[in-house]
C-alpha cells in the first residue's frame, strides 16, 4: 500500500468534506447535480474512448493498482542485490548464479533475462541491446497509463465548461418568466459542473497521473541500475566496482549507508 497516496486522499477528502458541510450546513445534497455528473463524467469517459484504444482503457484497473500499491524494489535494495550477485559470481563463477534463477524469475523478469543471457555466455552488446528493448517497451506501457489520466485532466474541465455554458443558457432562457426557482436550478447546474471539472482534474486525474509518472521514472532508473550491474558482472568486475557503478545513480544523501555496508 502506498501510504503517501492514502494520506493525500484522506487529507483531501477531509478538507473538502469539512468545507462542503460548513457551507451547506449539513445539506450536502445541494452540491449534487445529475446534469453536471453526466456532462463531466460522461464527457470525460467519451474522450477516453475516442482518444485511446480499447485495450488501454481496459488497463485502467492496473493503473489504479500501481497508484495505490507500490511493490517496486528500492534503489538501495537494488544495489545490495546486485552487489551480492556480483560477489557470488566473482567467488564461485558465473554459473553459480543459476542456483538463484528460480527465485529471481519470480521476483524480477528483467533481472532474470539479463542474468540468463549472462550465464549463457552471450556478448555484452547483445545483452545490452535486448535489455534496452525491454526498457523501451516498458516506457511505452507507462506512457499509456499517464496519458489516460492526462486526457481526463485536460478534457474534464473542458466538459465542465460546456456544462457551465448549458446552465447559463438555461438561466438566460428563463429570464423572461423571472422564475427564481428555475433560475437557481440552472445556475446550480452551471456552478456544479465547474466544481466537478475542477475536482476531477486537480484532485483525481492530475495527482494520479503525476504519481504514475514518478513511479515510472523510479522503475526506469532501477532497471538501468540492474542493466549496469549485469554488464559489470558479465565483464568480471570487482564486486566493489559493480556496487560503485550503481551507487552513482543514487543521490548523495542515500549513499552513506551503502558505502558503510560495503
Amino acid at each position: 500500500m502506498d501510504i503517501a497516496s492514502i494520506i493525500g486522499m484522506i487529507i483531501g477528502v477531509f478538507c473538502m468534506g469539512m468545507v462542503l458541510f460548513e457551507v451547506s450546513h449539513g445539506h450536502l445534497a445541494m452540491f449534487y447535480s445529475l446534469e453536471g455528473v453526466l456532462m463531466v463524467g460522461g464527457g470525460s469517459v467519451s474522450v477516453l474512448f475516442m482518444a485511446l484504444p480499447l485495450d488501454k482503457i481496459k488497463s485502467i484497473g492496473s493503473y489504479l493498482k500501481c497508484f495505490m500499491f507500490h511493490k517496486g524494489r528500492s534503489h538501495q535494495d537494488t544495489v545490495k542485490l546486485m552487489a551480492d550477485l556480483a560477489e557470488k559470481a566473482r567467488r564461485d563463477g558465473i554459473l553459480a548464479l543459476e542456483a538463484r534463477m528460480g527465485d529471481i524469475e519470480k521476483e524480477d523478469s528483467f533481472l532474470a533475462t539479463g542474468l540468463r543471457m549472462t550465464i549463457d555466455g552471450m556478448d555484452p552488446e547483445s545483452i545490452e541491446a535486448t535489455l534496452r528493448m525491454e526498457l523501451l517497451a516498458m516506457k511505452e506501457r507507462h506512457k499509456a497509463g499517464k496519458k489516460l489520466f492526462d486526457l481526463i485532466k485536460l478534457y474534464g474541465p473542458g466538459w465542465a465548461l460546456v456544462g457551465t455554458l448549458v446552465g447559463q443558457i438555461g438561466m438566460f432562457g428563463n429570464l423572461e418568466g423571472a422564475d427564481v426557482g428555475k433560475l437557481g436550478k440552472m445556475l446550480a447546474i452551471a456552478v456544479c459542473a465547474t466544481m466537478y471539472g475542477c475536482i476531477v482534474a486537480n484532485a483525481i486525474a492530475g495527482p494520479i497521473g503525476d504519481k504514475l509518472a514518478l513511479r515510472s521514472s523510479e522503475e526506469i532508473m532501477s532497471r538501468e541500475m540492474i542493466l549496469q550491474g549485469i554488464l559489470s558482472i558479465q565483464a568480471g568486475d570487482n564486486p566493489r566496482l559493480t556496487m560503485d557503478k550503481m551507487i552513482a545513480f543514487i543521490p548523495n544523501s542515500g549513499r552513506s549507508g551503502l558505502k558503510a555496508a560495503a
